[in-house]
């Protein structure tokens, strides 16, 4: 990170790793239950890889008070959020996933949330970033408190919103010098291997099967269990263990640049378009034809990796960019899913 293309590629490498880790996990979601291997790791990596792409996107977000910066969001985030939402409703219909069509835009599709809420975050910070860790130890308190509220849930992305926040916040109050000294320092490429097998050995042992909503922030206390008063000091926990992960992974993140740095740059193409490909599998292929590549651990790897590059190529930016990045409207190219 010793240079601005040095942070770039850094960055990049980065976001193609989590954005694999974000196609990979959808891929083995309903393959999950019966294999105890793809269980430990779907839920080590909804532990963190979400989180992760969170901070990288707040750490982007330092120029908020810029001139320009809000209508930037709302074209970049926004505007995109309302259009794939409507071609998803579409897609659900048609692929006879929902019986009617219906367009709502209050209840986010699938993996649509974290456009919203990124939004949501922007705006967020014209609030809390100016009280700087106050503002984070706030956020922190209203990611444990909201769980608390029964009714929270999927609307507007609402318990998501709040449950990600601070690591929203964090990403924006890092500067170069805290964050290379935290993952760039002697021992923390160590400490990153460490943390990571540490993390997948404690959930292969003791991660509860109901305990997966837990990861996912979408829902309140309540809906995840019999709501108790320790639910929050749970979810304090987690932030703290989650945030362990997170800079653990990005310790062993390098800065040189591969083939695949450049697919860094295009995450935002692979996170919107990967759902149609996967949904059509679900819904046209039977359970048991799924079950059989289930233990077959090489082929679902290399899936998800060509997935992302064939997503993230060049020719699906070229022809495709008009509806992600609305080029007819602003003009402007978007750099990736967190920028």
């Amino acid at each position: 990170m010793a240079s601005a293309s040095k942070r770039s590629m850094f960055f990049d490498n980065a976001k193609f790793v989590l954005i694999f880790l974000v196609v990979f996990g959808h891929v083995i979601s309903p393959l999950k239950e019966d294999d105890g291997f793809l269980f430990t790791l779907y839920t080590v990596i909804f532990l963190f890889h979400m989180p992760a792409f969170i901070l990288i996107s707040g750490y982007f977000a330092k120029g908020y008070r810029k001139k320009g910066y809000l209508l930037k969001t709302v074209k970049k985030v926004l505007l995109p959020y309302f259009i794939f939402q409507i071609i998803y409703s579409i897609f659900y219909f048609v692929s006879g996933q929902e019986k009617s069509f219906e367009i709502d835009f209050l209840h986010p599709h699938w993996s649509l949330w974290f456009l919203l809420s990124m939004f949501c975050w922007n705006i967020m910070l014209y609030l809390f970033a100016k009280y700087r860790w106050y503002g984070f130890l706030v956020s922190v308190i209203l990611g444990i408190a909201i769980g608390y509220i029964d009714s929270i849930g999927s609307f507007l992305s609402l318990s998501r919103t709040f449950v990600f926040f601070p690591y929203f916040l964090l990403g924006y109050l890092l500067d170069k010098e805290m964050l290379s000294g935290l993952i760039r320092s002697k021992i923390s490429r160590p400490l990153g291997v460490v943390v990571l097998l540490a993390i997948m050995v404690l959930f292969a042992i003791g991660f509860p099967k109901d305990a997966v909503p837990w990861l996912l922030g979408d829902t309140s206390y309540a809906h995840m269990g019999k709501e108790q008063f320790i639910d929050g000091l749970l979810r304090a926990g987690q932030y703290v263990l989650t945030l362990v992960v997170v800079f653990g992974f990005l310790a062993l993140i390098p800065s040189n640049k591969f083939k695949v740095t450049k697919i860094g740059e295009r995450t935002l193409y692979v996170y919107l378009f990967h759902g149609f490909i996967l949904k059509s599998i679900q819904s046209f292929l039977p359970n048991d034809r799924l079950d059989m590549v289930s233990n077959n651990y090489v082929l679902l790897i290399i899936f998800s990796f060509i997935i992302c590059i064939g997503l993230g190529s060049y020719l699906i930016k070229k022809y495709t960019s008009p509806l992600v990045e609305l080029d007819i409207l602003s003009g402007h190219r978007q750099k990736g899913l967190t920028r």
